[in-house]
């Protein structure tokens, strides 16, 4: 990797050779001293087609910017090349023009593909034989999948508590998922010990320094697609952290490299139960570590990537905002209701974000707003129950039909 001169800690600032199996920078306790991918962009931009016509068959197109070799043969699905939608049924409601990213169209249904590609290409490159990771659903569906593309054992631990509809792909895909007595956190920590005992490869996003890597390809995306007209803001919801930061990474390059003229700010949404970053980009004195919310893909007490999540806060100059669970419902009504798109409890929180933003006066009613959807809803179909009602139960006569529906 060539176009790869080191992995930077973002604490002390200690270089490490970016082939050599590390995930956190040894000067810290724990996994506190996250690595960041450096790159050598005379290299990156001599080998990138920079015609940005906005036609992306998959975030490939971006494979001079990922931390692969030139070489590689990468392990996708098609993963990327997510259309951007305008929305306006939507905007009307939120009372701002809105554009939708649905991230949600990926191969297993979220956007953590875009991560799970690189850093299983990685895997098949370093030659493992097992990958692993610590999910609440969506990251272990996602890896199990590539895994049976690329032929990897896959090993996956995810809380005891996690929605019936996301085990079911992981287990399809041949993964062997552990469903470990205790929190997202719980799962998350038995993960890395397995890891160091056994010396599997780890694809959580917390700690791989790749898997943020794969993440920013939306907005690599993102820039490309809206370069003539760039957004005010862009939303992201925020688990561990990795995603917004990997978005606003993406958007930065190309506006630092001359390919858009300008960029976006991040507005990160936090559920109410599930509010670390939030909290400490705030200077709240009272940073709760529990996590309790439905939108279980950001349930996340102790987030690992606090400190890149605020760094894109601060850096776009955007900020940070909490929803509560009953928000987020109403979000993923709005977002079926008006624009036909179907997301997860964690997808909708974006749309549950703007509509307290606009309320707060953060967003302004003349600026726009792209929303990106991480996950399909099919993920939580009984949130999606529970936020629409279930069907309403008739006999199987016309009289029924013209009794609920008299003027037809």
């Amino acid at each position: 990797m060539d176009h790869v001169p080191a992995l930077q800690c973002t604490l002390c600032g200690e270089t490490y050779d970016p082939e050599r199996e590390i995930y956190t920078c040894p000067n810290h306790d724990g996994v506190s001293g996250i690595l960041e991918v450096q790159y050598d962009y005379d290299v990156v931009l001599d080998r990138f087609d920079a015609d940005l016509d906005g036609s992306i068959p998959s975030q490939w197109k971006y494979k001079p910017f990922l931390p692969v070799s030139a070489d590689a043969t990468p392990v996708t699905l098609g993963e990327g090349g997510t259309d951007l939608l305008a929305a306006e049924t939507l905007s009307d409601r939120l009372g701002v023009e809105t554009l939708v990213k649905d991230d949600g169209r990926n191969p297993t249904g979220v956007l953590k593909d875009r991560a799970t590609s690189v850093s299983v290409t990685k895997a098949t490159e370093d030659g493992v034989d097992v990958v692993t990771c610590a999910s609440t659903g969506n990251a272990a569906a996602s890896l199990a999948g590539y895994a049976g593309r690329a032929d990897l054992e896959c090993r996956i631990f995810v809380p005891g508590d996690a929605p019936e509809g996301k085990l079911a792909q992981p287990l399809t895909y041949g993964a062997d998922v552990l469903a470990v007595e205790g929190s997202y956190d719980e799962a998350y920590d038995l993960s890395m010990a397995v890891t160091d005992e056994f010396g599997w490869y780890n694809r959580n996003a917390a700690i791989n320094p790749f898997q943020v890597e794969g993440k920013r390809t939306v907005g690599h995306e993102l820039a490309e697609q809206t370069r003539e007209s760039v957004p005010d803001w862009v939303v992201f919801s925020m688990g561990d952290g990795c995603t917004i930061y990997g978005g606003w990474k993406g958007f930065r390059e190309f506006h630092e490299l001359d390919l858009v003229s300008e960029t976006p700010k991040m507005l990160g949404v936090q559920a109410d139960g599930a509010r670390a970053i939030h909290d400490t980009f705030h200077d709240h004195d009272d940073v709760d570590d529990v996590a309790d919310t439905l939108a279980d893909s950001i349930a996340v007490g102790r987030p690992r990537n606090t400190l890149k999540a605020c760094k894109a806060l601060e850096q776009s100059g955007g900020t940070s905002v909490v929803v509560s669970d009953e928000q987020i419902l109403e979000g993923e009504r709005l977002l079926g209701h008006t624009e036909g798109i179907y997301a997860e409890p964690a997808g909708a929180a974006p749309v549950a974000g703007v509509r307290k933003a606009r309320a707060e006066g953060i967003i302004d009613p003349d600026e726009t707003v792209v929303i990106v959807v991480t996950g399909n809803g099919l993920k939580d179909t009984k949130s999606a129950l529970r936020a629409s009602g279930d069907p309403v139960s008739i006999p199987p006569e016309l009289s029924s039909v013209v009794e609920l529906f008299p003027d037809g």
